[in-house]
């Protein structure tokens, strides 16, 4: 009935990834996208690489995201929510690519408010890589006396990094860290043994707190990292929680509407 995340011990405090690949899109006279569904007990992150996508929920908060930006909704004690493509994109059609993250909460704050943060591309910080090798995006956390407009709820990384070709970089994390290394563009190695290419994702051991990348083509990848929660984690569905009786108190809320409707 209950399903535990198996990894949510090892990727803590991060819990899923979605990257949508480039696709193509027609112009449309109806809106493409996601319809309404409850979540509580975690954040919803989402990276626009290309397109643009409109976002509604039932706390009244609707808002773009484009290219570059990022929509940081905290869902904490519960709402509903949809995202599909905006009224210009769906009219113009074009190219979308974007990647959703679940980012969980510490127990204390998985009953506060929701909340949002819409992030816009010009207020996130790009520090260059040593030998101007690339560019890193610090959405979260923080790089080379750069910090990122992502207000959180635990300690965390979040960079959007570019590396040119044939260049090679060194990233250093906190103590404890485990570095989750998502690529979505090129071909690279890491640490001197691991090779990623296309879309691929590595894990990194808590040891391995410096490491290394060389990119063999222009590549793009995020890098993620936090301090993990050390705490109970239980998901089903939209809820991740820490308790089963709370997941069940989550299913109850949604039957009795206190999830609340989006406005029409």
């Amino acid at each position: 009935m209950f399903d535990y995340i198996a990894l949510g011990d090892e990727v803590s405090p991060f819990l899923l990834l979605d990257y949508t690949v480039p696709v193509d899109f027609e112009p449309s006279a109806i809106p493409r996208g996601v319809e309404a569904r409850a979540h509580r007990g975690f954040e919803v992150v989402t990276l626009v690489y290309q397109g643009e996508i409109e976002h509604r929920d039932s706390t009244g908060y609707t808002g773009l995201t484009g290219p570059g930006d990022v929509e940081w909704m905290t869902v904490a004690s519960g709402l509903v929510h949809e995202e599909s493509h905006s009224t210009t994109f769906t009219r113009t059609g074009g190219r979308l690519e974007l990647v959703q993250l679940w980012v969980n909460l510490p127990a204390k704050y998985k009953t506060a408010p929701p909340s949002h943060q819409a992030i816009l591309h010009s207020q996130i910080p790009a520090a260059s890589l040593p030998g101007a090798s690339g560019v890193l995006r610090v959405i979260a956390g923080e790089y080379g006396g750069h910090r990122g407009p992502a207000r959180t709820f635990s300690p965390l990384d979040v960079w959007d990094v570019h590396l040119d070709a044939g260049s090679k970089t060194t990233f250093s994390l906190p103590q404890n860290r485990r570095a989750i290394v998502v690529l979505m563009l090129g071909q690279m190695t890491l640490c001197g043994q691991i090779t990623l290419k296309g879309v691929q994702v590595a894990l990194l051991g808590r040891e391995d707190v410096s490491f290394s990348i060389v990119a063999h083509q222009d590549s793009t990848f995020l890098v993620l990292s936090g301090d993990p929660l050390n705490e109970p984690v239980v998901g089903a569905g939209p809820f991740v929680m820490n308790t089963v009786d709370q997941i069940l108190t989550a299913r109850r809320d949604l039957q009795n509407g206190k999830f609340g409707q989006i406005a029409r």
